[in-house]
């Protein structure tokens, strides 16, 4: 039906700002059981999930092997959602949000999770926020020389 995809950008956006909230609540620290009631409309959008698995040829494989892979039945638009709340989800799960932080970019509204040996990044992509904020100092101590 026309305007049903837009609902669903719409509830992603939404999902997108509630996550976005959630994360920078709590980045800096571990996470403690305590965020779990928190976590309720992650779970409340995992729970309408129509995922199987399926043994399948690998898409890019010339042998003989075989995979497990996981399907979902696509059902309605709504749908579209699941994979961004797995994906949600595994973040919370799998990353210690000690490592969360907050792009330096100017105008940035990134947050990623700081891998780094000593903990010392700074923006969400080098190429891009980095980048720009490279050049920008390099353009300020230009105009402070003359």
């Amino acid at each position: 039906m026309p305007g049903e995809l837009d609902k669903v950008a719409d509830q992603a956006r939404a999902l997108r700002e509630w996550f976005r909230a959630f994360v920078r609540k709590h980045m800096g620290r571990s996470l403690t059981p305590k965020a779990l009631r928190e976590l309720g409309p992650l779970n409340r959008l995992l729970e309408r999930d129509e995922a199987f698995s399926q043994i399948s040829r690998p898409h890019h494989s010339g042998g003989d092997r075989l995979e497990l892979r996981v399907m979902r039945r696509w059902r309605s638009p709504e749908s579209l959602l699941l994979p961004i709340g797995e994906a949600l989800a595994k973040f919370v799960c799998e990353e210690d949000f000690a490592d969360a932080k907050a792009c330096e970019g100017h105008s940035c509204t990134l947050v990623f999770a700081d891998r780094t040996r000593r903990r010392a990044r700074r923006w969400c992509s080098m190429a891009i926020c980095g980048n720009r904020a490279k050049q920008a100092a390099h353009r300020n101590r230009l105009k402070s020389k003359h």
